[in-house]
């Protein structure tokens, strides 16, 4: 969140602190100069609300400067709604983004929502965030449908997990190509105690990420229900079921490429979910929770182990060819993509007649990448992360799991402070390899 000036009120430092605006309180908002720390901070302590009054005020002239994004206005605008979103690019997504979870859990508990908190390298507000967090800005959270999804059923957080690696191209004549390298982000979606329910890790294609959001809100709101002593019986059924339709579904996409899995006859039940009264049975003792679930567990971990070996890596492109439709970006992301490439509105100027748009043959190619990403992290890490969460067996605190997650699914842990890009045993010929620090 931008830093706070004196000049607030009393009561206005009260709100941003809480999270919690009273009912009816409304701010003086004064046309002044947009880019002032007071003005952005009076802006998000409102929420959404806030948003609103300023595209109210503002976004008609946005609409207008949208195919003038080197303009000094444009500039203006946009990074000061980026600056109250908390998110770049919020002009295509309009969604606002919490910084601090516990002002998120406060939210969530007064409105009674689960939370969705991304983690990720870098920062969701700058442009060069790592890859994966881009992606979500441009092919997700500008999906209209699921903003609204997203606007509607959750409260949102991001945190950065650690800065992320950039490399700079300098070809010594004034040009450079200024990139990010490496690093990986993830979705958890948590209940309004910021207890972790389930989580979507990587990039998913858009459709397929909207239905995960959509059982994850789902059950949350079942979930909140129930009595405290039931809940982990329950959220043990959603990951048993969860991991035996992601398995099912596994099987049948390569059934569907001829690709024959003879599966031991001790887990070819898993093609079945079990049914709430078999889980309820698990709940009885401290021994009769983990001897089950670690059985469950070791079985859908032989299973996994079985298709994972049969699924080679060519065969990745064709599982993401079964599912190309999930993938389809919306018109408004399309929008994104064009307006973040205006080097091509400039060479259709200079050259209308031979001018041939490459847009959607970049579009129909990242969409098949995307469907590849999308299905791998579903099949592979996300089987991983129902197996984790089943049965509680490790202490199930977001940050915990989330140091899990980073050490042992993205093979990125906080130990290695190079991230695996520290020069091997390759000569460089460089002194001390190219390394610098300060």
């Amino acid at each position: 969140m931008a830093s706070i000036r004196s000049s607030l009120t009393i009561a206005s430092l009260l709100i941003l602190t809480s999270g919690i605006i009273p009912l009816g309180f409304q701010f003086p908002l004064a046309a002044k100069e947009l880019d002032t720390n007071t003005k952005i901070a009076r802006y998000r302590a409102r929420g959404y609300a806030g948003i609103d009054e300023f595209l109210k005020t503002n976004g008609a002239e946005m609409a207008r400067l949208r195919t003038q994004t080197n303009s000094p206005r444009w500039k203006q605008l946009s990074q000061t709604l980026d600056r109250i979103c908390q998110q770049r690019d919020c002009e295509a997504s309009r969604l606002y983004w919490h910084t601090d979870l516990a002002q998120a859990k406060q939210v969530a508990a007064a409105t009674n929502k689960p939370i969705l908190s991304l983690r990720m390298l870098g920062n969701l507000d700058e442009e060069l965030s790592c890859a994966n967090s881009r992606f979500f800005r441009i092919t997700l959270y500008s999906n209209p449908e699921i903003a609204k999804l997203l606007r509607d059923k959750y409260v949102l957080h991001w945190q950065s997990v650690r800065p992320v690696p950039k490399i700079t191209i300098d070809f010594g004549d004034g040009r450079k190509v200024q990139q990010t390298i490496t690093g990986n982000s993830i979705h958890y979606i948590l209940d309004k105690t910021g207890h972790p329910i389930d989580g979507l890790p990587g990039l998913y294609a858009p459709q397929a990420f909207k239905r995960q959001l959509t059982q994850g809100a789902e059950f949350v709101a079942k979930y909140h229900q129930l009595p405290e002593k039931d809940r982990q019986t329950a959220l043990d059924t959603y990951h048993q079921t969860q991991l035996a339709n992601l398995q099912a579904n596994w099987q049948r996409d390569l059934d569907k490429l001829g690709i024959s899995i003879p599966l031991p006859k001790s887990i070819t039940s898993l093609n079945t979910p079990p049914t709430a009264a078999e889980a309820g049975g698990i709940a009885v003792s401290k021994s009769a929770i983990e001897s089950p679930i670690i059985q469950l567990s070791r079985a859908f971990s032989q299973r996994t182990d079985i298709l994972k070996k049969a699924t080679e890596d060519p065969l990745w492109v064709k599982l993401g060819e079964l599912h190309q439709e999930d993938a389809t970006l919306a018109a408004n992301s399309r929008a994104l993509i064009r307006r973040k490439q205006p080097q091509l509105a400039s060479l259709a100027a200079k050259d209308k007649e031979n001018y041939s748009d490459p847009l959607p043959e970049l579009v129909t190619k990242f969409q098949k990448l995307m469907a590849i990403d999308s299905i791998r992290n579903e099949y592979l890490l996300h089987s991983q992360l129902h197996q984790w969460l089943m049965g509680n067996r490790f202490p199930v605190d977001i940050e915990t799991l989330n140091t899990r997650v980073y050490d042992r699914l993205f093979l990125t842990p906080k130990s290695d402070r190079w991230l695996g890009l520290m020069p091997g045993d390759g000569y460089t010929g460089i002194d001390r390899d190219g390394i610098v620090e300060n």
